[in-house]
């Protein structure tokens, strides 16, 4: 997989990282435009103010119009093309709310990294995550993002 999933034993934290073969601008536009996010997401973007205290959230139905998942949260901070600071939450489920840090690194003029910082409740929590298809859909979601985007270029 490229993209890279870290998990310390014992630690209510994960680090996910992944290089992308895009300028930095796409890579960070990948994370703010709602367009964008909807398709390499999967989902619905209700809501997406990019901005300090701004905040967003992103749906999922099934053909009966049943929402599947629902997720939303509160962006604290919004550096373009540096980071991005929030929360995130899935609703209707039994994990509590996280808190992200999304950093947005140029390595060339053509290739950039993301590294995402997530902080859980608790080390359950953490594993409970872990315990999903967790890094096996972020993989597949970066590998839609670089293949949508790619073509933005």
């Amino acid at each position: 997989m490229k993209t890279k999933i870290m998990a310390e034993d014992g630690k209510q934290e994960i680090f996910i990282t992944r290089e992308f073969d895009l300028p930095l601008s796409l890579l960070f536009k990948a994370y703010t435009d709602a367009e964008i996010v909807e398709q390499w997401m999967g989902n619905k973007v209700l809501k997406m103010e990019c901005k300090p205290h701004g905040g967003y959230q992103f749906e999922t139905k099934d053909k009966q119009g049943n929402v599947l998942f629902r997720a939303n949260g509160v962006i604290h901070e919004f550096l373009p093309e540096k980071r991005i600071t929030r929360t995130f939450e899935m609703e209707n489920t039994s994990f509590p709310v996280q808190l992200e840090y999304l950093t947005f690194e140029q390595l060339s003029a053509e290739t950039s990294k993301l590294t995402i910082h997530i902080v859980y409740k608790s080390v359950t929590d953490r594993d409970n995550m872990l315990k999903l298809p967790f890094a096996q859909g972020i993989n597949m979601a970066h590998n839609r993002l670089q293949e949508i985007v790619s073509k933005l270029k």
